[in-house]
């Protein structure tokens, strides 16, 4: 969605407290629930953010205090202002910012972290959300000023109430080998997640669907909510080992196709655990209005095939939302 910002506008890209808004009615989740930004809520915050800082130059950067989650890189404002901003990728869960010098950022906004953009011109940039609470000043920790093409300015400011976000130096030629992406595995989006992928990661493992899914090692940035998503769509339970479906290809393929599938619907509605923000346009139209079974325990399974219930389970701490009915 493309939304307009007007002279001197203020949006936000990030994380929010969480509230479910799940057939038009705000639901508060489940006790113990702990939420952390997913690929399509990073993906979302980098479609933001990247008008605004590709090809900007940083003039001047605003640190306002020594740490977040990690203490801030050694000389952190030094080695950043001045240098031209190359790209702004993602990989899995993560923000990648590469300058012209060859040095990476890698940040992470952990479960309260936002990126307020504050434009001197008009412009649009899609995925804009506000949100009250970032705009507190006390937590605004990073500014970075930038310089645009074509001399307009802007302000990028990290927001961070809990500061379990951070922000990381990769040098030179050094990102693909950093501790926090060397051991990721494959991205879930496009052709790279294929049947035959999911088959061979899965073979012989003993462990739950659920549990190979959300490790890391093997697929990248899926998370809590649409692994319990791509399980429902595809049939299957959360707790059936891996390794005893590897062995079925139409299976598999259809389960890869869920996952893309999943991912790409909720990148295009712009996320689904930012739950507390509304587009620029006042509008509330997220992923979450969508959800089939997460956060829906005791509600009927809309499978319309089916006559069961959404259930809740605990996996290795984390909540699981699956229908017993039609997931086998």
């Amino acid at each position: 969605m493309q939304t307009g910002i007007t002279k001197n506008a203020t949006v936000v890209l990030g994380n929010a407290d969480k509230t479910q808004h799940i057939e038009g009615k705000a639901k508060p989740p489940p006790s113990g629930f702990v939420f952390m930004p997913e690929l399509p809520e990073v993906e979302t915050v980098r479609r933001g953010l990247q008008p605004f800082m590709e090809g900007a130059t940083i003039e001047k950067v605003d640190q306002n205090r020594p740490d977040l989650r990690f203490p801030f890189p050694e000389h952190f404002v030094e080695r950043l202002t001045g240098h031209r901003i190359e790209a702004l990728g993602r990989r899995a869960k993560y923000l990648t910012l590469h300058l012209d010098d060859g040095l990476s950022v890698i940040s992470h906004l952990g479960m309260s972290g936002s990126f307020r953009i504050e434009a001197d011109d008009d412009a649009d940039t899609p995925g804009a959300f506000h949100h009250e609470r970032s705009k507190n000043s006390a937590h605004d920790h990073v500014v970075f000023h930038l310089l645009r093409s074509g001399g307009s300015g802007a302000r990028i400011i990290y927001n961070d109430p809990r500061r379990f976000g951070f922000m990381l130096f990769a040098e030179k030629g050094a990102l693909d080998t950093h501790p926090f992406l060397s051991g990721l595995g494959i991205e879930p989006t496009g052709n790279l997640l294929s049947g035959a992928v999911l088959a061979e990661l899965f073979q012989g493992r003993r462990t739950p669907l659920k549990a190979a899914l959300l490790d890391q090692r093997l697929i990248a940035g899926l998370g809590n909510i649409y692994v319990c998503e791509a399980l429902w769509r595809s049939g299957l339970s959360p707790m059936r080992a891996a390794g005893a479906v590897a062995d079925d290809a139409a299976l598999m393929e259809r389960l890869a196709s869920d996952i893309r599938t999943v991912i790409a619907e909720a990148i295009a509605a712009g996320g689904s655990s930012l739950k507390d923000y509304i587009q620029a346009d006042g509008a509330l139209g997220y992923f979450q209005h969508s959800f089939s079974v997460y956060g829906r325990e005791g509600e009927p399974c809309r499978n319309p095939a089916c006559n069961g219930v959404v259930e809740r389970a605990v996996q290795a701490g984390r909540s699981t939302f699956f229908c017993a009915s039609c997931q086998t």
